[in-house]
């Protein structure tokens, strides 16, 4: 049995995709929105605490407007908000996103260890974007904010760099689509590939657990079995979702 967390307003709260950085809500709202979020994320024992620096979230938000050349996003603020908090509460050293476009889906999970809104020291922060054109745009994108490079993209299919990344993996990011067969099902291939190295407790965090919950059937299935997965819960804040799993 899946544990799903739903805000009120799930099904009522939009965002237009290709006006990203619009203000859809009062800040009090969508803080309350995530808070209650990472609550219930922590009493599920997936996360061991609830705090992040929110100042240094707004520095990243500001940064990303300003420098990112973002075509369309499917990353609500909410979503970025929450991204961001995971990221900042877990600190993964190593952090893995499948799936980045033009980057600003990685850089929601990265900008807690790189660029302005860095609130912890990260080893590596990897996005991994299969058409190399959109692949060489989130690198420029990330570069405008990140100079050390510890945040980086590369083009790549991210079920071969799964299957070869020595480890381990404190996070990891899914938003990749197949083929038309696979689709977003390509999520449990890339965990799969690199399941035996991800660290205890990592988290693994897959967009699109409600939209695409029909292609994620056999993904959800997997992760929501205890044998495979500690705990989970599916997050139902906007259209999108996003399934938390911890290891």
């Amino acid at each position: 049995m899946a544990i799903e967390h739903r805000s009120s307003d799930w099904t009522e709260y939009k965002m237009v995709y290709d006006d990203p950085h619009r203000q859809v809500e009062p800040a009090e709202r969508e803080i309350a929105t995530v808070d209650d979020v990472l609550a219930t994320l922590r009493g599920q024992g997936i996360i061991d605490a609830v705090g992040y620096d929110h100042d240094r979230f707004l520095a990243h938000r500001a940064a990303v407007a300003e420098q990112f050349e973002i075509p369309w996003t499917a990353i609500t603020p909410r979503m970025q908000r929450l991204l961001y908090a995971l990221n900042a509460i877990r600190k993964p050293a190593v952090m893995v996103a499948a799936g980045v476009f033009c980057g600003n889906t990685f850089f929601s999970n990265a900008g807690a260890g790189a660029g302005p809104g860095a609130c912890y020291e990260a080893k590596e922060l990897l996005g991994i974007e299969i058409k190399p054109d959109e692949a060489e745009r989130a690198e420029r994108n990330v570069r405008r904010i990140d100079p050390t490079g510890v945040a980086r993209i590369i083009a790549a299919d991210a079920v071969d760099v799964a299957r070869d990344h020595p480890g381990p993996i404190d996070l990891l990011y899914l938003d990749a689509d197949g083929d038309a067969a696979r689709g977003k099902g390509i999520y449990l291939e890339i965990l799969q590939a690199c399941y035996d190295r991800l660290s205890p407790g990592a988290l693994v965090l897959a967009h699109n657990s409600i939209n695409c919950a029909e292609r994620l059937c056999h993904y959800l299935a997997w992760v929501r079995d205890p044998a495979n997965m500690k705990a989970g819960v599916n997050v139902m804040i906007d259209g999108e979702g996003l399934e938390v799993s911890a290891r």
